[in-house]
């Protein structure tokens, strides 16, 4: 069976369908999947032989998908629509998402992407898409396509065509947490 594909609609329906994904982000290629489904969740866990204990993290579409999985201010908002380059947010107290997504101490790492193929995934999607680097847990985070480990691309159920791997940053975001007083950390 083929398990490259870059039609929008055939990924979606299988990310409906709980199936893992391949994919290009705004940073580096990630393992990904949908961040509401903790069978999903489950199976990234394990394709990438990732400790449980170290949380994934999640990308949204835009501000107004953010605000259905967590608690921001107009302040906090206006922070995140500044963002120039990829910045993956630590918020407190998510809800909606996979309970296995969810760190132990109740945060959860969100990024909204600005990356053309991304963002129409993930508004195709309607959803938050479960994402992490595309290695197996402890190896290096692959920059292309080419670097990724043959045991991640044989365990996925969709590799997305790397036609669309546009990305500029080919490394990891930048990391702030906000805290539940809304102040802000600087941590990458």
């Amino acid at each position: 069976m083929n398990k490259i594909y870059s039609d929008i609609t055939t990924i979606v329906e299988g990310l409906q369908q709980g199936k893992t994904i391949l994919y290009p982000t705004d940073t580096i290629y990630g393992i990904g999947g949908d961040a509401t489904n903790e069978t999903t969740v489950e199976k990234i866990f394990e394709i990438k032989n990732r400790p449980k204990s170290k949380s994934l993290i999640v990308l949204v579409s835009d501000i107004a998908m953010l605000k259905q999985y967590i608690t921001i201010n107009n302040e906090l908002e206006n922070l995140i629509s500044s963002f120039d380059v990829p910045t993956t947010v630590i918020y407190s107290n998510p809800k909606n998402i996979a309970h296995n997504a969810i760190n132990a101490d109740q945060t959860i790492a969100i990024r909204i992407p600005k990356h053309e193929f991304c963002h129409a995934l993930i508004s195709a999607f309607g959803k938050p898409i479960i994402s992490t680097s595309a290695n197996i847990s402890g190896e290096k985070n692959p920059s292309t396509f080419n670097k990724i480990n043959a045991e991640i691309k044989e365990k996925v159920d969709i590799i997305i065509n790397e036609k669309f791997d546009t990305s500029t940053y080919k490394q990891a975001s930048k990391l702030i947490k906000i805290n539940p007083d809304f102040s802000i950390e600087y941590l990458r």
